[in-house]
């Protein structure tokens, strides 16, 4: 039977200076490094939505850029083939109207000697 005497008091002062004792010494030091783990990976995460905004907005920038680069690109080419289409133009007709030239004597004398030839008796 449990006799209730001046022990129970002792053993009621121990377990509470037990319980006092393993707060200071091991509970609130292993709450403390769980409270600054859990700082560390909130600080850590919003770490990585600053970069992930940050790499979103630069990927974006970089979208644009692209795509404002090749529209230029495009009219660039565009200008330069109407460009060479006007030269080419040009210089056909160039072309053209020194073959005319050269060969308009050519096909004069032509017909001359065709017409004298079936002018001739035979």
């Amino acid at each position: 039977m449990i006799s209730l005497d001046y022990s129970l008091g002792i053993q009621i002062i121990n377990f509470l200076f037990l319980i006092w004792a393993l707060n200071v010494v091991l509970y609130k030091p292993i709450r403390n490094i769980l409270i600054q783990r859990k700082e560390k990976i909130t600080g850590l995460e919003q770490n990585i939505d600053i970069c992930n905004s940050d790499i979103k907005g630069k990927d974006d920038a970089f979208t644009s850029g692209l795509k404002e680069a090749r529209v230029k690109g495009m009219g660039e080419k565009d200008a330069l083939m109407q460009t060479a289409t006007d030269e080419e133009k040009m210089i056909i007709e160039k072309i053209t109207r020194l073959k005319e030239c050269l060969l308009h004597p050519k096909r004069l004398n032509i017909k001359r000697n065709a017409s004298q030839f079936l002018q001739k008796p035979s």
